[in-house]
Order: structure tokens, then C-alpha cells, then sequence
């Protein structure tokens, strides 16, 4: 891995974003307008500020995977990441510099995300604001590596959406958002232990009602970023230079 290389490649997908302003809208603007029409649906009821907290792991999370999914899919079948992979550039270096292009946009995303839940549409925060912060980036940023590990065995974009309901929807049944993790029967309560959104919404969960220490949400938070560390690694291996 050499960062020079990796930062211009981080570069070189930010520049191509900046000039797709529906791309930005998507990435920047959709989860908070997705998060303004619950709380709408559930105005003058309390369950925006019991589904608040997942809401704001699950639509980031969701248009991170996508976005970041389709997008490296195409370096692939335009054939732009065999001509990359031609010069001195590793697989590590693309999956790293996608990583942290799209990361930064998460960053933004989970703040604009977070800010606008809070500040607009009144969602109670019992803790740290800035644990809510560090949980919501974190979750946008899983979002980002599971679309890049994805787009490692996708050879279409169809093929990208049809890992939805293999990869995404699963963790969104069992995150909590349905019904609380420990009231599952014991098998799903176990598997939703090993789908790394389940912490998201916990950590989330557990910032907006105060109910664990900034040790449990700081647990959590080391969960996430394994998670995301073994996604960009396996994403790393997994990566062909091209789609037949």
C-alpha cells in the first residue's frame, strides 16, 4: 500500500462525484429527507423518538452500500480498474482510496443526517451528542465497506441490488427496529449478534435514551470499525481487475 497513491485515487472519485450533482443529492440530502418524512408520518405520537436513533442507522447504511456498490461495479466494467491495476497501483491502494472517498462523504452524510434528526425534526438525545456523531459516521462508513466488499462479487448493478436482501435486509429485520433484540426468539437474538447494524442501532439506541455508559457505546463503536476493517481487507482480496 502506498498513501500517495491511495490519496490521489480518493481524489479522483471525489472529483467524479462533484460532477454528478444527483449522485450528491442521493449521498448528501435523501437520508435526512428520508428521516424528516418518519418523523412527519409520526408527528404528535412518541414513536419518531422510539425508531429515530435506527432510522438514522438504516437509511445512511443503505444508500452508502448502494452508491458505493454501483460505483466501484463501474470502474470494473468500463474497464477503468484494469487500466489502474496496469500502473503501480495494488488492490489495496483502490479499495482504500474508494474507502476513504466515500468515507468522507459519509462523514458528511451522518452529520447532515444526525443534525437534521436532532435539530429539525426533534429527536431527544439523553447522551453525548458526539458519541450520536461517532455512531452515525461509523454506521455510514460500515454502509460504504459492505458496498465495496459487495461490488468484489457483483458482475452487474442488478446483481448489486439483488445483494439486498442478502446482505442489508437480514440486519435491518434483526437490527431492532422491529421488535427488541432480546425479546427474539434465542437463535435470531444470536445471529443478530454477528450482523454488524445490530450495534449500530444499539449504540444509537442506548446514546438517545442515556441507558448505558460511554464505555458500552465506545464497545460498540470498536465493533463497527472491525467489521469495516474486514470488509475493506476481504473486499481487498476478493477484487477482479474486470467483469466478463
Amino acid at each position: 500500500m502506498t498513501p500517495r497513491r491511495t490519496l490521489a485515487t480518493a481524489g479522483r472519485v471525489l472529483t467524479q462525484i462533484r460532477h454528478d450533482p444527483r449522485t450528491v443529492v442521493l449521498l448528501l440530502v435523501v437520508p435526512s429527507l428520508l428521516i424528516g418524512l418518519v418523523a412527519w408520518l409520526f408527528d404528535d405520537t412518541p414513536v419518531f423518538q422510539q425508531i429515530g436513533p435506527a432510522m438514522l442507522a438504516l437509511f445512511p447504511f443503505i444508500i452508502m452500500f448502494l452508491v458505493t456498490s454501483i460505483a466501484t461495479l463501474r470502474e470494473r466494467r468500463s474497464g477503468t480498474l484494469e487500466r489502474l491495476l496496469s500502473l503501480p497501483l495494488s488492490k489495496l491502494d483502490f479499495i482504500l482510496g474508494y474507502a476513504l472517498a466515500f468515507g468522507l462523504l459519509a462523514v458528511l452524510q451522518a452529520t447532515i443526517a444526525a443534525t437534521f434528526a436532532v435539530a429539525v425534526c426533534g429527536l431527544e438525545i439523553e447522551g453525548s451528542l458526539g458519541l450520536l456523531l461517532a455512531v452515525a459516521v461509523s454506521d455510514a462508513v460500515l454502509g460504504t465497506t459492505l458496498g465495496l466488499l459487495a461490488s468484489a462479487f457483483a458482475r452487474t448493478e442488478f446483481q448489486v441490488v439483488q445483494f439486498m436482501p442478502a446482505i442489508v435486509f437480514p440486519q435491518v429485520l434483526l437490527g431492532g427496529v422491529l421488535i427488541r433484540r432480546d425479546e427474539m426468539p434465542p437463535v435470531l437474538e444470536a445471529i443478530s449478534d454477528w450482523l454488524p447494524l445490530s450495534h449500530a442501532i444499539d449504540a444509537l439506541n442506548a446514546v438517545a435514551t442515556g441507558s448505558e455508559d460511554d464505555g458500552y457505546v465506545v464497545g460498540q463503536l470498536l465493533i463497527l470499525a472491525a467489521f469495516a476493517v474486514g470488509a475493506i481487507v476481504l473486499g481487498s482480496i476478493t477484487l477482479r481487475r474486470r467483469t466478463q
